[in-house]
């Protein structure tokens, strides 16, 4: 009884909107009326429309982040090859774990997988404040946990990938450091979002600035 009314409910609405719609199209064209609605109108279509693909297109947003993501430390790593398959290539020979950047150790609470480390540093519950001597990347605030990538050959750690932030002039980098295996010595950089001045701070993306950072070490 209840889907019922809420069915004839709706059917009388459906009534009145037509004939309001009626209405308004009888209307001439120099009315107030008719103008507002037909705006309103459009404005509702294409509030539905920007909604439904905003939601119909998530997913390959999703996997277009993880490729792009994927393919970044592919390169980084010294992996990327043109034409080969992304997640194959990332699959065989990377893997992703989590680290306590307070003592060093692997997590096996968090998955890799759904951890995302930008977010993790904006939730109280999962960051903590740099000390004000320590921050020479003055971001103020690091996630407690940090999502490494390790690359192995036959078994054996190749090399070590790390994310790394700090702020340009216009905006906050982030991208990869790949260290080799002692975690001393860098393999390559690279930055997969900034958004500095092309030709000044935009040179942190040029293969001739990145090629400069191989083979330096870390001071600690």
């Amino acid at each position: 009884m209840a889907k019922l009314c809420a069915k004839l409910e709706q059917y009388e609405m459906y009534l009145k909107a037509k004939a309001y719609a009626e209405k308004v199209l009888a209307l001439g064209n120099d009315s107030l009326e008719k103008t507002i609605a037909i705006a309103v109108s459009l404005c509702l279509v294409c509030a539905v429309l920007v909604a439904f693909a905003a939601v119909a297109l998530k997913p390959l947003q999703i996997n277009n982040k993880e490729q792009d993501m994927k393919k970044n430390i592919l390169d980084v790593a010294g992996l990327l090859e043109e034409g080969s398959n992304i997640d194959k290539a990332f699959d065989e020979k990377i893997e992703a774990k989590i680290v306590d950047l307070a003592t060093g150790d692997y997590v096996d609470s968090i998955n890799p997988k759904d951890y995302d480390q930008r977010k993790a540093a904006k939730d109280p519950a999962y960051s903590v404040a740099i000390p004000k001597e320590q921050d020479i990347a003055h971001i103020r605030i690091k996630a407690k946990y940090a999502k490494v990538f390790l690359v192995k050959e036959s078994g054996a750690i190749k090399s070590i990938i790390l994310p790394i932030n700090g702020y340009g002039l216009w905006s906050t980098l982030y991208g990869f450091l790949s260290l080799e295996a002692d975690g001393q010595t860098v393999q390559s950089i690279n930055f997969y979002d900034q958004a500095e001045t092309p030709g000044l701070g935009g040179e942190v993306v040029n293969p001739n600035w990145r090629a400069l950072w191989k083979g330096k070490k870390s001071l600690r």
